[in-house]
């Protein structure tokens, strides 16, 4: 028997900020970068707001929506690349904010924006296993640019949460599969309060080739072709590149546009491609096939095969929020407001 995603809930901030007011700070022309990266906006953490605190809403969303009690979580995993600690999870913060089982697996994942899906994957061979009866994977970041950089202008914020079983699941994960190289395309030390990236060199060698070799792994594993998926989700640091990589690999912008949701939020990295499909199950009918393709600098991608089952259409019945209605529902910041809740510098007396 297949593992599956039993239900999934998502939390984006309600503060967003432009590339037009990113640009004015740095004399550049904002709207420009935005035009050229496909970003309208981006999604900003308030004051109280972090890496945890946005996990415990996504969980708790996707846990009242299946009815599951906490207690039958058996295992937590947070994939993230800025949890609030160096030293100390955010899975047993996550943990005691749902009032889970001490007895509970919890483990923080770190494989920069695909951490999220490498917690599903371990969810499902918990579960495939029978170690545990559910497993919570999450995908949670308040990502950093450094000022006046180009990742400034798209690093977001924002969790997706998805419960993995074997019964009374809205989707079935048929297959998954990874594709995994040492390539150092984004990198932070530790001290380092920003990340570095290696420019033109995180397309071609990095990204694309993982997310392409990993989508053609899939099809071969699954005997599957393009034409056989109603929905595509790439990781998606910008709109170009997920747009690029589904051509590459045979999709429609068609089958694209439901979980290219970058353009509205920006790349909220761990939570990214988690959010993209989140959306295409907000919106997808029973039989529907979706094709997942994560992507982690570093660098990896886990590929995922999935069918909706006609559990979705019950299960949507309880659905409080749609990804669109989080979308949709937001206020504008200045520069001041989002450079403090980010706490890009520090005060004085700090």
């Amino acid at each position: 028997m297949n593992s599956g995603i039993v239900s999934y809930g998502a939390y984006i901030p309600f503060y967003r900020i432009d590339p037009e007011s990113i640009g004015r700070q740095w004399g550049r022309n904002g709207a420009d970068v935005g035009k050229a990266l496909g970003v309208k906006m981006k999604s900003v953490p308030a004051q109280d707001e972090d890496a945890a605190t946005m996990a415990v809403e996504a969980s708790r969303c996707a846990l009242k929506r299946a009815g599951i009690h906490p207690q039958d979580i058996g295992a937590i995993f947070v994939g993230s690349e800025s949890h609030p600690y160096a030293v100390k999870p955010t899975a047993t913060i996550v943990g005691e904010a749902l009032e889970a089982t001490p007895g509970l697996m919890a483990a923080d994942m770190e494989f920069a924006c695909k951490a999220g899906t490498a917690g599903m994957q371990n969810s499902m061979g918990l579960v495939m296993s029978k170690m545990v009866k559910y497993a919570l994977a999450i995908g949670t970041d308040t990502a950093q640019g450094a000022p006046g950089n180009a990742l400034e202008y798209t690093a977001a914020a924002g969790a997706a949460a998805f419960i993995i079983g074997l019964e009374n699941t809205i989707a079935t994960i048929n297959h998954t599969v990874s594709f995994t190289t040492d390539t150092p395309d984004f990198w932070r030390r530790g001290g380092m309060k920003y990340p570095s990236h290696g420019g033109r060199f995180t397309g071609q060698p990095a990204y694309f080739r993982h997310v392409v070799s990993c989508g053609k792994e899939l099809f071969s594993l699954a005997g599957t072709a393009p034409e056989d998926y109603q929905f595509a989700v790439f990781h998606q640091p910008n709109s170009k590149f997920p747009s690029k990589a589904g051509k590459m690999l045979g999709f429609s912008q068609q089958q694209l546009s439901e979980g290219l949701i970058v353009k509205e939020i920006g790349n909220t990295y761990s939570a990214a491609s988690m959010i993209g499909l989140a959306s295409v199950l907000d919106n997808a009918n029973p039989g529907d096939r979706i094709l997942l393709v994560s992507y982690g600098s570093g660098a990896g991608a886990d590929g995922f095969d999935i069918t909706v089952t006609p559990g979705i259409e019950t299960f949507r019945k309880g659905i409080n929020k749609t990804i669109r209605e989080w979308i949709s529902n937001y206020q504008l910041v200045d520069y001041g407001t989002y450079a403090k809740n980010l706490k890009k510098y520090k005060m004085e007396g700090e």
